[in-house]
């Protein structure tokens, strides 16, 4: 067999998608690969058809134990002998998978990075023909990475004690540049072939409501969305249990997910929520990359992510079999102090100088102010994602809340006004320049001691904004800088006026902010023909649609397999669109393999028929 033929026969598609048979071929001509690829865009599959390609077992390194399940159950439900080593294994089970792969009848085994160490698997390791080593969630290897596992650095001293080096595929999906070079050379990758296959999820429909009261809009959004699978992301556990239970008792079938929840809880809830039992998920990053879930409809975050990183992890959840879905954060001025405490209170425990942590904490508050510009930016908001990652893109990408709201202008230029000339004259008075909480403090009329100090309190300045909260006050400050009135030095913090200051302080420019009118539009689906009927007719509402879903659910409940790994969410849609009649249309669905049509198709095609059926005596 060839790459296509194995595309087609187990995973059922066409052709690749951008990147993956460029990384594909690396691997099976020896090189060490470097994947970067937003979540959903595949990555998987830029390993796991080499492992079957090339002799002998393909080690796949993965951070969660939930992850390899889910992985490893899709595997084997598509005829793919797949297998997991990890601490969800009682005795037994461990002694028969590691018989089981000592026998060769596995060509992908999922292990966490802590079990690399471990003699039995090292054993095995040496005594094996390993031709292929997988590292998922590269980027757990860099300090500076939202998501740093010291365990990750033990990856080079494993493959140093196998009896041969094999090819060392790494993948991330939201490394910038300096966590890539990271990756590079902590896991000794060498002379790797880096593909950045770009960062945008054009089925993602991204948004920001900035909202005082939380709770009633999340629970309007989630009764709109009743019968789709979701997830809500919180920033603590305590806000994970007060969320889930105001969504329950508002009859909402959700379930929770936080680390202070026992193992046996966290994988009776997650289990609900892959086999659709409770669709809503409220949970915190704990669960962020956890999970394989292809039908998830929506993300909604219902506090704001420390980074841009986790924010577009997290929210990639949504989406991954290519269908239309939505990522959506709630935010105000509380989520800002969240965050600042959480980067204050973390990294404590890991294994970092004095030094290296000061570092990571500058580094994280530089994360920070990018993530809060992202929730108050007044340009696209997938342009401002794209930006953060250094990727090319329109100046509209007419799918997020910017580019499809309304907005209304609003005249600032009094509040812009008392900001400039509360930075000029502070910097008159001192002879330096302080930061934005000075300056906001000062214009509040704030009574800390270092300002009373420095003499802020004297300044003409001093309580103009009094009527205003810390909050408002900091987004003009940030809103000023993005317009080019202010400037932020960045080894200090101290704000300084630009050139164009003088023109709203001394010749009359006005300045405005736009202020948006509706909460938030329908998401449009995508629009792309097919045989039959154009894909954008096939909603989620459609009959024949709906129809196979509740088959699909039928049958999961019958094999014991969440719904999703029977046929994703967009396979379904295409088979609604393309309406096959006979297995080698049905074998045309993008989706459908051959194990899962010869064990599934049968069912389907009589549904469709029996739908067809009943429209025509309508």
């Amino acid at each position: 067999m060839d790459k296509l033929t194995i595309l087609k026969k187990y995973y059922g598609h066409e052709s690749f998608r951008p990147g993956q048979e460029t990384l594909i071929d690396g691997i099976l001509t020896g090189r060490d690969v470097l994947g970067v690829m937003p979540t959903g865009g595949g990555k998987s599959l830029c390993y796991q058809i080499p492992a079957l390609l090339l002799p002998g077992l393909t080690v796949v390194i993965s951070p969660l134990i939930s992850l390899m399940k889910d992985q490893v159950m899709a595997l084997k439900e598509g005829g793919i002998p797949a297998a997991f080593l990890n601490s969800s294994l009682d005795e037994e089970e461990l002694r028969r998978t590691y018989r089981r792969a000592w026998a060769g009848e596995f060509k992908l085994l999922y292990v966490a990075p802590e079990r690399l160490s471990g003699e039995g698997f090292l054993r095995l390791s040496r005594e094996t023909d390993i031709s292929l080593v997988a590292v998922d969630e590269a980027h757990c290897v860099s300090q500076w990475g939202q998501d740093f596992r010291p365990s990750y650095l033990k990856i080079p001293e494993f493959l140093s004690q196998l009896s041969k080096r094999p090819v060392v595929a790494a993948f991330t999906a939201t490394a910038t540049g300096t966590v890539r070079e990271d990756v590079e050379r902590l896991l000794g990758l060498r002379e790797p072939l880096t593909l950045v296959t770009g960062f945008d999820r054009p089925n993602l429909y991204f948004d920001v409501l900035r909202v005082r009261k939380k709770d009633p809009i999340l629970q309007s959004m989630v009764r709109e969305r009743e019968g789709k699978s979701g997830i809500i992301y919180c920033a603590t556990r305590n806000a994970v249990e007060k969320v889930c239970a105001a969504l329950q008792e508002h009859g909402i079938p959700a379930t929770r997910y936080h680390a202070g929840l026992s193992e046996e809880e966290r994988r009776e809830n997650q289990e609900d929520f892959r086999f659709d039992r409770k669709p809503v998920m409220v949970a915190t990053n704990a669960f962020g990359m956890g999970i394989d879930k292809s039908n998830v409809s929506y993300v909604i975050h219902y506090n704001m992510p420390k980074s841009l990183e986790a924010y577009y992890q997290e929210a990639g959840r949504a989406g991954r079999d290519g269908a239309p879905a939505e990522g959506i954060l709630l935010y105000n001025g509380t989520d800002v102090v969240t965050a600042r405490f959480l980067i204050e209170n973390g990294r404590d425990n890991e294994v970092l100088t004095e030094g290296e942590r000061e570092e990571a904490r500058r580094r994280d508050y530089e994360r920070l102010e990018s993530m809060t510009g992202y929730c108050s930016t007044e340009g696209c908001l997938r342009g401002y994602i794209l930006d953060y990652f250094g990727q090319e893109h329109p100046s509209s990408c007419g799918n997020c809340g910017i580019c499809r709201g309304q907005f209304q202008r609003q005249d600032m230029t009094r509040e812009a006004q008392m900001i400039l000339s509360c930075v000029k004259r502070s910097e008159d008075a001192l002879g330096y320049h302080v930061g934005v909480s000075l300056i906001s403090q000062t214009l509040r009329g704030g009574k800390a001691r270092r300002l009373t100090e420095l003499g802020l309190d004297k300044l003409t300045t001093y309580g103009l904004m009094k009527d205003r909260s810390a909050h408002e006050v900091s987004e003009d400050i940030r809103l000023l800088t993005e317009k080019g009135y202010l400037f932020r030095d960045k080894d200090f913090g101290g704000l300084l006026l630009t050139v164009r200051a003088g023109e709203v302080l001394f010749r009359g420019e006005k300045v405005e902010r736009a202020v948006r009118v509706q909460l938030w539009p329908e998401p449009e689906k995508e629009k792309s023909p097919s045989r039959r009927r154009k894909k954008a007719e096939v909603t989620e509402e459609d009959g024949l649609f709906q129809a196979l879903k509740k088959l699909r659910y039928r049958l999961a409940q019958k094999e014991n397999v969440p719904p999703f790994m029977v046929f994703s969410n967009a396979a379904l849609m295409d088979m609604a669109a393309k309406r096959p009649r006979n297995l080698a249309e049905l074998l045309k669905v993008s989706g459908v393999g051959e194990k899962k049509a010869d064990k599934y198709g049968a069912a389907f095609l009589l549904t469709i028929e029996e739908v067809e059926e009943v429209n025509r005596d309508k």
